[in-house]
């Protein structure tokens, strides 16, 4: 889907993706208001009540209040139960309405720690998990994370990934994920071009055999408004963008981290998450891990972009791909998730 990436206009001026962390873009907001004992005193109803549990009640409450008052729910229910409600939730609901359930009541970085715990688990890593978190996830998003998983396993995050994943993908992962991006704001054009042309360009298109460590200290290092600029002056050095020269030059892996971190996170967020969403509905089966993280994870920053460019790329709406997809509680449970149609 290079197509949907190649228009570089007004790039340079767009804002920082990851400025959208403030909520602002967010469908679901604090509820105003807010009463965490009278909420888990409903939750508890409707887990205990006699016959089946009332799933429409834990919708209702868990889809419309922030991860902030989830929290201090979750402590008012243990403090009336002496039960955590991840052990009812888990106890009186299944598949993955469940792991929607776990996933609205979990802190953020708790659960991008947990996916990337998940990821790494088993034979073979799932490395499309961990391209996702690591290439969107800001700098401060993934110092969390290890923070979590440090303080849960007493290990540390880089030492595990290094054991894990393997070649320049290694080389590239480990760099995110220490947090090595610039995180200035100011853009050196004079820099940009001779990233561009002098490393870039000779490193790729101008050499027999790409020179992959180049690109990795550039578009894993650099910040997104740099790259911004990069990405403008080898289109306008080289006749082709960046991501159609990455796509020419590599393969596997590291190709698509490359063109996630390097292309599609630095020009929109909202858009790579967008046609993930649309890839994880496409086709036979649905990729329910997929379209439960993301749906989750960026309910308080920018799912309502997300929406729109969604709308835009695919000619329907987020919310009518859903209804179309997926049915039962999950689907109930993503409904108010989405926040509306477009």
């Amino acid at each position: 889907m290079a197509s949907l990436w190649d228009d570089l206009e007004s790039l340079v001026d767009s804002p920082s993706s990851s400025a959208a962390e403030s909520g602002q873009r967010g469908t679901i907001k604090p509820k105003a208001n807010f009463d965490a004992e009278k909420d888990a005193a409903a939750l508890k109803d409707a887990i205990e009540g006699l016959g089946t549990t009332n799933e429409k009640v834990l919708i209702e409450i868990l889809t419309q209040r922030s991860n902030g008052q989830r929290q201090l729910i979750c402590k008012a229910y243990e403090g009336a139960t002496g039960r955590t409600l991840e052990k009812d939730l888990k106890g009186d609901t299944g598949g993955d309405f469940e792991k929607l359930l776990l996933a609205l009541i979990t802190p953020p970085a708790a659960y991008d720690c947990h996916e990337v715990t998940q990821a790494m688990k088993g034979a073979g890593t799932k490395d499309s998990v961990l391209i996702e978190i690591f290439a969107s996830r800001s700098k401060q998003q993934i110092e969390a994370l290890k923070d979590v998983y440090r303080k849960e396993t007493e290990k540390d995050l880089i030492e595990k990934l290094t054991s894990e994943v393997s070649g320049d993908f290694s080389k590239a992962l480990i760099l995110l994920a220490k947090g090595e991006r610039d995180g200035s704001n100011s853009v050196d054009v004079g820099k940009a071009r001779e990233d561009a042309e002098k490393t870039l360009y000779k490193a790729g298109e101008k050499k027999w055999g790409t020179d992959e460590s180049k690109f990795i200290e550039i578009l894993c290092k650099r910040s997104i408004p740099q790259l911004r600029q990069t990405l403008v002056e080898y289109k306008n050095i080289s006749g082709k963008t960046l991501q159609q020269s990455i796509e020419g030059e590599m393969s596997g892996e590291l190709e698509e981290l490359l063109v996630a971190v390097a292309v599609k996170c630095v020009k929109s967020l909202p858009a790579y998450f967008a046609e993930l969403l649309h890839k994880s509905m496409k086709g036979s089966g649905t990729d329910e891990s997929t379209l439960t993280r993301i749906m989750v994870s960026r309910s308080e920053i920018d799912l309502l972009d997300i929406r729109a460019e969604f709308k835009k790329l695919f000619e329907h709406s987020l919310l009518s791909n859903i209804e179309s997809d997926v049915s039962g509680e999950y689907g109930d449970c993503l409904k108010p998730i989405c926040g509306g149609d477009d």
